[in-house]
């Protein structure tokens, strides 16, 4: 099992990112949750199978959102655990 925390920056807030990763979500095996943060990025934990986690990122920076993304940080973290499903927290 891999996790990671991705900070997305650019124009990411206000344009259904957050939205838009969580439909992503729903076609792999993963956890976690995408919310906003008050300096304007967007933040990502997720956690999955090596497999699934890698393409699940990979399909977030070749979709539309690109367009939006100025920065990309990946940072591994511990495993996700006690978690079901893929959540927008507020």
């Amino acid at each position: 099992m891999a996790s990671y925390q991705v900070f997305y920056s650019g124009r990411v807030q206000g344009v259904g990112f957050r939205y838009s990763v969580k439909q992503i979500a729903a076609g792999y095996e993963v956890v976690g949750w995408v919310r906003n943060l008050p300096d304007g990025r967007v933040e990502v934990q997720a956690g999955g199978g090596r497999e699934e986690i890698d393409a699940f990122l990979a399909a977030i920076e070749s979709s539309p959102l690109r367009h939006h993304v100025q920065g990309i940080e990946r940072h591994p973290i511990p495993a996700l655990r006690e978690r079901l499903g893929f959540v927008i927290e507020h």
